[in-house]
């Protein structure tokens, strides 16, 4: 079991990065996801809202573990906060995270290095899309 939270410190952001491998980045948004019991790391996202785009700088898991459907959970959460702040369209670098979770939680490469994703009625509670 785990929990994921808003990071509301920069300290512990640069904390939890550098557990999951990464680099705080001053001014990002951020979420820690914890084991619920321990609170030890288990996954981190950074990401920023730039006008009608969220970017989402980072989606990592902690260094040596390995839990797809978490890191799944976590991309999707960041995904809707970004979504109900108004931002409907998501960007994502190749260095963001593994390919295969970035299509997994709704990317399509644009160009081979950046990926893409229209949220439009992704988080609104409809399975018609």
């Amino acid at each position: 079991m785990f929990k994921i939270i808003p990071v509301q410190d920069f300290e512990y952001q640069k904390q939890i990065a550098l557990s999951c491998g990464r680099t705080a980045k001053d001014g990002y948004f951020a979420y820690a996801m914890t084991d619920y019991e321990t609170d030890k790391p288990m996954g981190f996202s950074q990401f920023e809202i730039d006008g009608e785009y969220g970017i989402i700088a980072d989606l990592s898991s902690a260094t040596g573990l390995d839990d797809f459907e978490a890191m799944f959970i976590l991309g999707r959460q960041t995904m809707n906060f970004i979504d109900k702040c108004g931002a409907h369209k998501c960007k994502a670098y190749f260095s963001t995270a593994d390919a295969k979770l970035l299509t997994s939680i709704g990317f399509k490469s644009d160009d081979g290095i950046n990926y893409f994703c229209d949220m439009t009625n992704m988080f609104d509670g409809h399975c018609d899309k």
